[in-house]
């Protein structure tokens, strides 16, 4: 799973951020999160090795952009363009991004988009029914070729049927950290019953730390969050 950070750091957002990992990382190595700052990765899509020239980062895999960060965060506004430069230019990779910042859009898209680059998917986040609401219904009417919504940390039920449009991946999840707010199995397994009535796929990623099923509350280790989740053996694959 190749990992491309153009820049670090991020500012929290809103409520699905008040737990985030990269926060709390950096925090113990004395790093403020908050200052934004472009990587010596910034070029990694398009590094080639010395004696063959081969690309460094091989073919026909998913690229992850901007895990530590968000790709539409305003203070990387004057490197983005050039990050756009350098997808174009591995049209035999598929990269991905996720955003809180879905409303950046039109700001953040390069000239030549059109109806989105085919090697690209935009993943909306949303945590709560008011940021469900707020977010997708923006990114339903974007043009995107491919877009997934991502309800991790899932802090509530949440309704998004009308939402699912065009969508091709939702994925829920809880937080996970000690003060986690609890995530229902309930709530997970209504939203996929969203995503099967609407043949949209769904994945359910990882556990909460506080993870609620039939009533009751369990404390699971962060590092079982996410085989627990796949021992549910809940995902859909859309038809």
């Amino acid at each position: 799973m190749p990992l491309w950070n153009p820049w670090n750091g991020c500012h929290k957002f809103s409520e699905g951020c008040r737990f985030c990992y990269i926060h709390k990382g950096d925090a113990k190595k004395g790093i403020d999160t908050n200052v934004i700052y472009k990587t010596d990765k910034f070029s990694a899509p398009i590094e080639r090795m010395k004696r063959s020239g081969e690309y460094k980062m091989k073919p026909n895999q998913v690229v992850y952009v901007c895990f530590r960060s968000d790709f539409f965060i305003e203070e990387a506004d004057r490197w983005r363009p050039d990050c756009w430069d350098i997808i174009k230019a591995r049209p035999d990779l598929h990269f991905i991004f996720l955003t809180k910042r879905i409303e950046r859009f039109s700001k953040c898209v390069p000239e030549d988009w059109g109806a989105g680059y085919e090697n690209v998917t935009i993943g909306c986040t949303v945590e709560n029914q008011k940021n469900a609401d707020k977010r997708l219904s923006l990114f339903q009417e974007l043009p995107i070729r491919h877009k997934n919504v991502i309800c991790q940390p899932l802090l509530e039920e949440v309704n998004i049927v009308n939402y699912l449009r065009d969508i091709e991946l939702v994925v829920a999840g809880g937080e996970s950290d000690r003060d986690a707010r609890p995530l229902d199995y309930g709530w997970v397994l209504r939203l996929r019953d969203q995503c099967v009535s609407s043949n949209t796929g769904f994945q359910f990623r990882q556990c909460g730390s506080h993870f609620i099923k039939d009533g009751k509350t369990y404390r699971l280790n962060v590092r079982d969050l996410c085989s627990q989740a796949r021992k549910a053996n809940i995902d859909y694959i859309k038809e």
